[in-house]
């Protein structure tokens, strides 16, 4: 019994830091609506710049008030950073749809990941200790840190701090408005960029703070920031977007699911967190204590013209490419066919993500499921059949296709962010489930030795294949657009009224794309495998998810042809820089967020924009 006492104990003291960094989030996203993938880096600062203030400190000014000073001032210093990265990039693109300020910050926190590397080196740092808190109380005859016990009181003080902050303020009467109706408070001549920094930098200095109180428990690392975001996320899904006692509440179950979970569910404990979400969303999809979202506007100067099938002139340029990709063998190495067939792949990836996103109006954090679920499919087929290529390139796609239409069941019912975040809870799961079955899928060793038939090993052949399906498939999602059933998907995604209206059933309309998307992605995951020769569950990951958000938002998401661009760019970036230099994640991340300030409709956006006078005497161009 003692023993259970002391766990949810420390689980309270680990929930009060999971509530500060949850609160900022919950506050900012209510405001601005931004899910500010960013905030786990200023995590990630407020601990290193404590570090560093705690440690110069506690010689001049006093142990007590060099560290408690330290941990203030870092937050403090971290706040300020958040105000100016609002004020010089988000502030820019406030009238951009809402994903493309996720975009930014994503981009951000790959610069910050290397900033921090480069400041403080790439070693773990351990933090001073809390003057006068080393030791351990005795709790039921048991030791307990007696800093933790300042923690356990950390949490409740700062919800009371901002509860008067947010109702006897205002300036926190605003807030809440603003969480409430944004365009209602604008109507009333409120300052909303004053206003949407305020949040930002209170936002800031919560996560910074998160991050500062956590040096005397844990190593400082340049991992915290995905560590802790992935968390935050959940938190602030779980107790409702913009609700503070919502962000509390579920930051005291995640932590104590966490310091039980190893416990009591020792085989689920990876993916406990995350079922528990998927059962919250499924149960109450607007979170424990949340509210509906708002409809999404469009957005200023970014309104969509419609898409038309391509035109003569563009349809032979297209052939010409895939002619000039097919010739490629005669000239170029094995090294670039492999890179070549690694951009293919992606491409196809991110049309999958664009058919369900751009097409069908469904956000997916965690697309990679059904990448992943494609790779597993051909690779768990040469493990124990030792079926040929031709078998596992048809088992991949049916695999993803069968995970993507019992997920989508329940992700359609959902929209926004906790559509998102529901796909995001079923990646996590099926990457348990390959991380833990080690009998089956290899565990964190993988499953090796997946390698294509000998008709298809060399890799000029192998290239060939890859361009052969990957053209077939894109070629298919094209057909899906500009389809009948197409234009009901974009039916229901521009005005689920008015396609009720017409006898279009919207949930069944959008989990058949949702399905279909899934199946298109396991195509690609079952060529990656063989590309690769292996399969690890790093391809269920969240970065894989993330990255293909990344490529179709930086080619542009209201283009056709925008994934496949952006896929190229972003791949053939980053496997350029990463052998260039070690800064990679800096400059990928410059560039992300040079690109989404300047053309926040992205590449294929800015190609349109260019030529749209031309194009409006062609009539027979693609929209």
């Amino acid at each position: 019994m003692e023993f259970f006492v002391i766990q949810a104990l420390t689980g309270l003291a680990s929930a009060s830091s999971l509530f500060l960094v949850a609160s900022g989030l919950s506050i900012i996203f209510g405001v601005t609506r931004i899910v500010n993938f960013a905030h786990g880096s200023f995590f990630m600062l407020g601990a290193y710049v404590a570090y560093t203030l705690t440690t110069a400190w506690s010689g001049p000014l006093g142990a007590v008030l060099g560290f408690w000073g330290g941990l203030l001032a870092a937050a403090a210093v971290v706040a300020v950073v958040g105000a100016l990265v609002e004020i010089l990039i988000l502030r820019r693109i406030y009238g951009a749809p809402e994903l493309f300020p996720l975009l930014a910050t994503f981009g951000l926190a790959l610069m910050v990941e290397d900033i921090v590397t480069l400041i403080w080196g790439p070693e773990d740092l351990l933090g001073p200790r809390a003057p006068g808190l080393e030791g351990a109380v005795s709790i039921l005859g048991q030791p307990f840190p007696a800093y933790d016990l300042v923690l356990i009181a950390l949490g409740p003080a700062v919800l009371g701090l901002l509860w008067l902050l947010l109702h006897r303020t205002r300036w926190g009467v605003l807030v809440r408005a603003a969480t409430q109706d944004r365009a209602m408070v604008a109507a009333l001549g409120v300052n909303q960029a004053r206003l949407f920094t305020g949040v930002f930098t209170l936002g800031a200095f919560l996560a910074a703070l998160g991050g500062a109180v956590q040096i005397p428990r844990e190593a400082v690392h340049h991992a915290l920031d995905m560590q802790i975001i992935v968390e935050a996320f959940v938190i602030v899904v779980i107790g409702g977007l913009g609700s503070v006692p919502g962000a509390f509440l579920a930051a005291v179950i995640v932590a104590e699911l966490n310091a039980f979970g190893i416990l009591l569910f020792p085989k689920i404990s990876l993916v406990l967190l995350f079922l528990v979400m998927a059962v919250v969303l499924v149960l109450r999809p607007h979170g424990l204590l949340g509210r509906a979202e708002e409809a999404p506007r469009p957005a200023p100067g970014l309104a969509q013209t419609p898409w038309r099938p391509l035109g003569r002139a563009a349809g032979g340029a297209v052939l010409a490419l895939v002619g000039a990709l097919a010739a490629l063998p005669l000239f170029a190495g094995d090294y670039t066919l492999s890179v070549l067939s690694e951009i293919l792949i992606f491409a196809l990836f991110a049309a999958s993500l664009h058919l369900m996103m751009g097409v069908g109006g469904m956000v997916s954090f965690g697309h990679a499921a059904y990448f992943g679920l494609g790779a597993y499919g051909a690779a768990l087929l040469v493990r124990f059949l030792e079926a040929p290529m031709s078998l596992g390139l048809l088992a991949g796609p049916l695999l993803a296709l069968a995970g993507a239409a019992l997920f989508g069941w329940f992700c359609v019912r959902l929209s926004g962010v906790y559509l998102a975040m529901l796909t995001l809870a079923f990646a996590q799961i099926i990457w348990s489930v390959a991380f833990q079955w080690t009998p089956v899928t290899g565990g964190d060793n993988g499953i090796l030795g997946v390698w294509p038939s000998p008709w298809a090993a060399d890799p000029a052949l192998f290239y060939l294949l890859t361009l052969a399906l990957c053209a077939a498939a894109l070629t298919a999602v094209r057909h899906l657009i500009f389809s009948p059933f197409g234009y009901a998907v974009r039916a229901c995604r521009d005005s689920v009224r008015r396609a009720g209206a017409i006898g279009l059933d919207r949930l069944r309309t959008q989990w058949l794309c949702f399905t279909l998307a899934g199946g298109f992605a396991g195509l690609a995951g079952a060529l990656y495998a063989y590309l690769k020769g292996s399969v690890f569950p790093e391809v269920l990951s969240i970065p894989v998810s993330i990255d293909g958000l990344v490529m179709v938002l930086l080619g542009g998401i209201q283009t056709v042809a925008g994934p496949l661009v952006g896929a190229g760019v972003f791949k053939a970036l980053s496997i350029h820089m990463s052998s260039e230099t070690e800064l990679w994640q800096l400059v990928l991340g410059g560039f992300i967020v040079a690109l989404v300030i300047a053309f926040p409709e992205g590449i294929v956006g800015i190609w349109r924009r260019r030529v749209a006078p031309l194009r409006a005497e062609r009539p027979d161009a693609e929209g």
